[in-house]
C-alpha cells in the first residue's frame, strides 16, 4: 500500500470542494462493502425509475396514483432485501457473542491473564465486524432518505409524506429497522457491555449498568457509539448546542477533509472569532433597558426605540451578504473592518446626546449593523475549525451570542451614573456607547497584534490508492478515485452514470453553490420554507419580547433602567441551562419533529398568556409569560435549525448565498419587521402597545404551526 500525493493550489482549492461533492450514487459505489454489494439499495434502478415515471406522467401513460403505488412497491422491496441482510448478520454477530459469553464464564471460574486478552480481541473483533453493518445501514439510510427527496423534488413533494406515513408508523414497519436500527441496539451494547467488563480495573470486573459514568477507553466502542449516533441522530449538549449555528456537513466527511481543516486551524484566531461573537450580542442588546428614555431624551417618543434597535438589525440585512462574499477571499479584513465600524457607530451613539440629534443616533446605530461579522463568524468555523471539533466550536459560538444577550442588558444596568467630561455627557444613555467603543478599539489591537489569516498555499494531501474494503481506506479510495487516472471499468460506470443523470444533472444546474439569493430560494422546498418560516416567527417573537420590555414595564410597573436590565439578562442566561436539558435528554427520547411542534405550542401559549385581558396588568403574569415565550423560543430554535439542515440542498451548505446565510436573514428581518411593529403600535398609545404587537405574533405562530403539521411527514 503506498499513498500519492495530490497538491491542490489556491486557484484550485474551490474545485477540490466540489469534487468532494459526487453524486452520491457515486459515492455509494466507492464506499460499499465489496462482499455485501448485492444487498445495497440499487440506487441507480431507483433514479432511472424516478426518470422513467417523470417521463410517463408527462406523456400522460400513467397518473400520479399509479406512480406512487409503483414507486412504494419496488421501495418496499429494496427496504426488504436491506432488512434481510441486515437481520441475518445480527444473527451471525449473535452467535458469536453468545460463544464469547461461553468463554468468558469459564474465565471467570479459571482466570488466566493470556486467554483474557485473547478473549478482549475476539469481542473487538465482532465490534469491527459491528462497525461494518453500522455503515451498511448508515449508507442504506442516506440512500433512502436521498431518493426520497429525489422523488419529492420532481413529483411535487407528495411522496415522502405518503410512505413515511404509510410505512413508518406501521406496526410491521422495515422502514423502522433502518432508520432506527431496530435489534441492533441488543448487539451493540452486549460488545459494550462485555468489553468493559474485560477492562480489570482495581482487581475487579466493572459493568456499565453499575457505573454509568465510566468511560470506555476502548476504541472500539467509542466508533460504534459514533456510528450510532450518525445512524439515529442521539445528541449531547455540545451537538444540540453547535446545531444553532446552522454549520451543514458532508454525511460521510472524509479523512483528506480533516487535514485540510488542521492547516487551517489556529487556536487565538479561533478565540478572537467567538470574541467578535460575543462583542456584538452585547453591543445589540445593551441599549435595550435604556433606548425609550435615549429617545425621549432626544424628544421622540418613547415606543421609537423600536426603530433605534432595529436599526441594527435593517443594516444586518445588507451586511451579511457582503461579508459572506467578503469571507470567500479573506477572515481577517472582514474583521478589521468589522472593529472599525463598530467602534465608529458606537462613538456616534454616544454623541448624539450631546449633539441632541436623533439622525447621528440612529446612523451610529445603522454602522453598528453593517459591522455584523456573523456571516464571518459562522464561515470561520465551518472552513477552519477540524471536523474534530467543529461541533464544540459551534457550541462555543452559541455560548458566546448567549452570554452576550445576558451581558448587554446586564452592563446596562451597572451604567447607572452621570458625569461630565469637556463637555462630553456620560451617563446610562451614552455610557453603552462608549463603553463598547472602548471594547471594539481594544478587540482590533488584539486582533491585529493575533488574528492569522488561514494558510492559502498549496495544500498537500496523502491519498491511499490502494484501499480496503472496509474503514477509512475505503473512504479515501472515495475521495481519491476521482483525482485519479480512470480505469477502463471506472470510465465505463461513470458512462453509466451519465446516461443516469442527463436529464436530473441539466435540471440541477451542476452541483456548484447557488450564486444569488433568488438561485438559492429556487432550491428550498415546502418543507425547509416552513422551516424558515419557524424561524422567522421565534425571532419575532423573541425580538417583540425584548425590544418593549423598557416600555411595557415602565409603563404598567414602573419599573426602573436596572430592572429591567435584571429581567433581560436572567432571560439570557436561561440559554445554557434550558439548551443543556434539551439537549442531554430531551433530545435523545423524543424526535426532533415531537419537539418542533411542542415548542411551537409553548411559544403560542407564551404568547396567550402575555396578553393584557385581566385587570390589572401583574408582575407575575409578565414575567411568567415572558420566560414561557423566551424558554420555548431557544428550544425550537436548536431542534429548527437541525431539522433545516437535514432537509436543505447540499448546495446551500457552502458559497456565499448558503443556508446560514439564508436562516440569518430570516432571523435578522424578523427583528427589523418587529421592531418596526413596535414603533407603529405605538402610534395607538402605550396602553395599547402590548396587544398591538403580540396580536401578529400569535398570527405567525398559528400560522407555523398548521404548517408544520401539513410538512410533518417530511420531517423524517
Amino acid at each position: 500500500m503506498y499513498f500519492k500525493k495530490i497538491f491542490i493550489f489556491p486557484v484550485e482549492y474551490d474545485k477540490f470542494r466540489e469534487i468532494k461533492m459526487v453524486a452520491f450514487g457515486k459515492k455509494l459505489k466507492e464506499r460499499q462493502i465489496q462482499e455485501w454489494q448485492g444487498y445495497y439499495i440499487n440506487y441507480k434502478l431507483m433514479k432511472k425509475k424516478v426518470k422513467q415515471h417523470a417521463n410517463q406522467i408527462e406523456a400522460g401513460a400513467l397518473d400520479r396514483q399509479q406512480v406512487l403505488k409503483d414507486f412504494s412497491w419496488m421501495l418496499d422491496n429494496q427496504i426488504e432485501k436491506i432488512v434481510l441482510f441486515i437481520l441475518e448478520q445480527q444473527g451471525l454477530l449473535a452467535s458469536r457473542i453468545a460463544q464469547l459469553n461461553e468463554q468468558q464464564d469459564f474465565l471467570q471460574e479459571h482466570p488466566d491473564t493470556l486467554k483474557i486478552s485473547e478473549l478482549r480481541e475476539a469481542y473487538r473483533a465482532v465490534g469491527l465486524d459491528l462497525l461494518k453493518l453500522l455503515h451498511f445501514v448508515e449508507m442504506n439510510a442516506i440512500g433512502l432518505r436521498k431518493i426520497l427527496k429525489k422523488f419529492d423534488k420532481r413529483f411535487g413533494y407528495r411522496f415522502t409524506d405518503y410512505y413515511v406515513k404509510t410505512r413508518a408508523n406501521h406496526p410491521y414497519s422495515q422502514l423502522q429497522q433502518v432508520f432506527k436500527h431496530v435489534g441492533l441496539g441488543a448487539v451493540i451494547g452486549a460488545i459494550s457491555r462485555n468489553l468493559a467488563k474485560l477492562q480489570d480495573r482495581h482487581g475487579s470486573y466493572l459493568s456499565i449498568y453499575d457505573h454509568p459514568a465510566l468511560p470506555l477507553q476502548d476504541p472500539v466502542v467509542d466508533s460504534i457509539k459514533s456510528a450510532v449516533d450518525r445512524l439515529t441522530h442521539s445528541t449531547n449538549f455540545l451537538h444540540f448546542l453547535g446545531q444553532h449555528v446552522f454549520i451543514m456537513q458532508e454525511e460521510l466527511p472524509t479523512t483528506a477533509e480533516e487535514h485540510i481543516d488542521d492547516q487551517r486551524y489556529h487556536f487565538m484566531s479561533l478565540l478572537l472569532n467567538l470574541a467578535n461573537t460575543f462583542l456584538y450580542m452585547v453591543n445589540t442588546y445593551v441599549i435595550v433597558p435604556t433606548a425609550d428614555d435615549y429617545s425621549m431624551s432626544l424628544g421622540a417618543a418613547a415606543t421609537v426605540c423600536g426603530i433605534v434597535i432595529g436599526a441594527m438589525a435593517i443594516a444586518q440585512i445588507f451586511s451579511s451578504v457582503y461579508f459572506s462574499a467578503w469571507s470567500n477571499k479573506s477572515y481577517f479584513r472582514p474583521l478589521v473592518f468589522s472593529s472599525i465600524v463598530l467602534f465608529m457607530g458606537n462613538v456616534m451613539y454616544a454623541l448624539a446626546y450631546d449633539l441632541n440629534s436623533l439622525a447621528i443616533l440612529l446612523i451610529g446605530r445603522l454602522l453598528c449593523g453593517f459591522g455584523s461579522a456573523r456571516a464571518v463568524n459562522r464561515r470561520y468555523i465551518s472552513d477552519c475549525a477540524p471536523v474534530k471539533i467543529r461541533m464544540q466550536a459551534s457550541a462555543g459560538f452559541v455560548s458566546a451570542s448567549a452570554f452576550g444577550v445576558a451581558c448587554g442588558p446586564a452592563l446596562a444596568g451597572l451604567l447607572q451614573t452621570k458625569f461630565r467630561i469637556y463637555n462630553i455627557t456620560f451617563n446610562q444613555d451614552t455610557l453603552p456607547g462608549w463603553v463598547m467603543a472602548l471594547a471594539w478599539f481594544f478587540y482590533l489591537i488584539w486582533l491585529w497584534i493575533s488574528f492569522r489569516e488561514p494558510a492559502h498555499e498549496a495544500v498537500v494531501i496523502n491519498i491511499t490508492e490502494e484501499a480496503n474494503a472496509v474503514g477509512n481506506d475505503n473512504l479515501e479510495k472515495g475521495l481519491a478515485q476521482p483525482l485519479l487516472l480512470p480505469t477502463a471499468k471506472n470510465e465505463q460506470n461513470e458512462e453509466d452514470d451519465r446516461e443516469c443523470d442527463e436529464n436530473e444533472e441539466a435540471s440541477e444546474e451542476s452541483r456548484r453553490p447557488a450564486n444569488s439569493l433568488a438561485s438559492a430560494y429556487r432550491l428550498l422546498t415546502p418543507s425547509i420554507k416552513v422551516q424558515l418560516l419557524i424561524y422567522f416567527m421565534l425571532k419575532y417573537a423573541m425580538e417583540i419580547l425584548l425590544s418593549e420590555s423598557s416600555v411595557i414595564t415602565t409603563y404598567y410597573f414602573g419599573w426602573t433602567t436596572s430592572r429591567v436590565s435584571i429581567f433581560l439578562a436572567c432571560l439570557g442566561l436561561t440559554v445554557l441551562p434550558v439548551n443543556f436539558v434539551v439537549g442531554s435528554y430531551i433530545s435523545n427520547i423524543f424526535e426532533d419533529r415531537q419537539i418542533l411542534v411542542a415548542s411551537e405550542i409553548m411559544v403560542l401559549l407564551g404568547i396567550l398568556l402575555s396578553f393584557h385581558i385581566f385587570i390589572p396588568y401583574s408582575v407575575p403574569q409578565y414575567v411568567s409569560s415572558g420566560l414561557i415565550m423566551f424558554v420555548s423560543a431557544e428550544v425550537l430554535e436548536g431542534v429548527n435549525l437541525s431539522l433545516l439542515s437535514r432537509v436543505m440542498s447540499f448546495r446551500l451548505s457552502h458559497g456565499t448565498y448558503n443556508g446560514g446565510l439564508l436562516s440569518t436573514e430570516a432571523g435578522t428581518l424578523a427583528r427589523v419587521v418587529a421592531d418596526g411593529t413596535i414603533t407603529l403600535a405605538g402610534y395607538l398609545g402605550e396602553s395599547k402597545l402590548l396587544n398591538a404587537t403580540l396580536l401578529p405574533s400569535l398570527l405567525i405562530c398559528v400560522a407555523s404551526i398548521i404548517a408544520t403539521c401539513s410538512t410533518y411527514n417530511s420531517l423524517y
